[in-house]
């Protein structure tokens, strides 16, 4: 048990209860520990804002689906079947895949005993990290821990959120998405400890997946900020300005507050780090973040001058570039650094918590950044009054838009707009609903009525399969054996829910 649970006087979490993932049964536990609003890395950055020109902030996402595949159909993570079936397609990659997972231990520590000053932010889905649980590979879990849990290593990494099952927030069930959330939560910090759970600030959205919907964007950031998440990366293009333009150029390299409004009129932000547009992973694997932070300037919030931040993602693993490219270029640049005498002047890399909490330091009000809403959005308040909006009114509106508007949708915005999550997939959409509404009905009003009752087998079983069907890659493969895997897990929770 951590000093933060004794003090908290919280229960430590086992990885696996019963052989399932901890999602679910200490939410109020877990709520004690993300709440408070102190400093995270303020007290142990080694930077100072006056001496930065521009910044370069870089995630790695990781994940692999649970899929029903296993000797006797149990669920395992692809990865395990990509291990014990090689020959079939790029399964060959199991073991680099594994490598990806791991190997930040090594690089972080590595780059600090050769006088560097590195920067990552890590975002691994509940999905990969069951996975691995399941594999047995501690070697992988103790090289994260090391740079997780060891005070010398805290001030270079930081742990994003995110969805546990990597599900695409726009088609999930509204009660369903702080189901994952929390899942998450409970997962990591069983894992790494209250303490490290307690510096997840950020939240990266599978796929960076924004909903463009009023009320699911507002339920999304309502959630997020419920559980603690102070900030949420977003990709450029899945956001307008009020009066429905484009962002301005400049404003990609600063924090925006992202606002959200219902179709109740009710409104609600959150501070946002925009990822900006471009080949995910070549950028990051060739540390173009960097090279891009080079040509930028401080800037002005409100009255306080500030560095800009280039703030770029891409999977941890796929590709070859990340596979191959990405040890070599991350050594290279993040030398290149040290030896000009840069580590902490100029441009440096820093990590998003990191960031948000030094400008707040020097005065910046979030209030001053600029304003943003999820593309599209524009258009429905063209239309309604959003001091009269009721949600018969805006759904009217939608439905015109959608009649008459060939560019507009409610479907949300991705880093792969060219595959939808929604269209021609019905025979996974009606029983993700379905399953979601079954789950529901049986246990929402036995939690009112207990809270303790997530903390039962069989509430935590359905859980799972709920928070499993609605993976996205469920959605991204076409028709075929990804389906049908979707297929069984309906199946199987159905069971579990009669």
């Amino acid at each position: 048990m951590t000093a933060t649970a004794q003090s908290f006087n919280l229960p430590a979490l086992a990885e696996l209860r019963s052989g399932l993932p901890n999602i679910c049964g200490w939410e109020a536990a877990i709520q004690s520990i993300v709440k408070p609003e102190e400093s995270v890395y303020l007290n142990t950055t080694n930077l100072k804002l006056e001496n930065i020109t521009a910044g370069f902030a870089c995630a790695l996402h990781m994940h692999q689906p649970s899929i029903p595949a296993g000797i006797n159909g149990e669920i395992i993570s692809n990865i395990q079947y990509m291990f014990e079936h090689p020959y079939d397609g790029d399964n060959h990659n199991a073991g680099a895949f594994a490598w990806c997972y791991s190997r930040m231990g090594e690089f972080i520590p590595q780059l600090i005993s050769q006088g560097c000053n590195p920067r990552i932010m890590l975002d691994y889905s509940g999905n990969l990290l069951w996975g691995l649980r399941q594999m047995g590979r501690d070697d992988i879990f103790n090289n994260l821990k090391r740079i997780t849990s060891d005070p010398q290593y805290q001030p270079y990494v930081e742990w994003l959120g995110t969805m546990w099952s990597h599900a695409v927030v726009p088609s999930t069930p509204i009660p369903d998405i702080k189901l994952h959330i929390q899942a998450w939560q409970h997962h990591f910090a069983a894992i790494f400890g209250y303490d490290a759970l307690k510096r997840v600030k950020g939240f990266s959205p599978p796929e960076m997946h924004l909903p463009n919907h009023p009320d699911t964007l507002f339920e999304y950031i309502k959630v997020l900020k419920e559980c603690g998440y102070r900030w949420l990366m977003v990709q450029e293009h899945s956001l307008e300005r009020l009066d429905g333009s484009g962002l301005k150029h400049e404003d990609k390299y600063i924090p925006n507050r992202l606002l959200a409004r219902n179709s109740h009129g009710e409104t609600i932000s959150i501070t946002a780090l925009i990822k900006t547009q471009g080949s995910d992973t070549k950028l990051v694997a060739q540390m173009q973040p960097y090279f891009e932070a080079k040509g930028k300037n401080k800037q002005q919030i409100g009255n306080v001058t500030v560095p800009s931040l280039v703030t770029q993602i891409a999977d941890g693993e796929n590709g070859g570039v990340m596979m191959n490219e990405y040890p070599r270029d991350f050594f290279r640049v993040y030398h290149e650094i040290r030896d000009a005498g840069n580590n902490y002047a100029g441009v440096v890399a820093l990590n998003g918590t990191e960031y948000l909490e030094l400008i707040a330091a020097a005065g910046v009000n979030c209030e001053d950044y600029p304003t943003c809403q999820a593309v599209h959005q524009h258009k429905i308040w063209q239309r309604v009054d959003p001091d009269n909006a009721t949600p018969e009114a805006v759904e009217k509106v939608i439905a015109e838009l959608k009649a008459t508007d060939h560019q507009f949708h409610m479907d949300g915005a991705s880093w792969t707009n060219n595959l939808s999550w929604v269209e021609g997939y019905e025979n996974v959409l009606d029983p993700m609903r379905k399953l979601s509404v079954m789950f529901h009905e049986k246990y929402d009003s036995l939690v009112q009525q207990d809270p303790l009752v997530t903390q039962r087998p069989d509430y935590q079983e359905a859980l799972l399969y709920n928070l499993l069907l609605q993976t996205s890659c469920f959605r991204y493969w076409g028709q075929g054996t990804w389906t049908d895997y979707a297929r069984e897990i309906y199946r199987r929770g159905e069971a579990v829910l009669k």
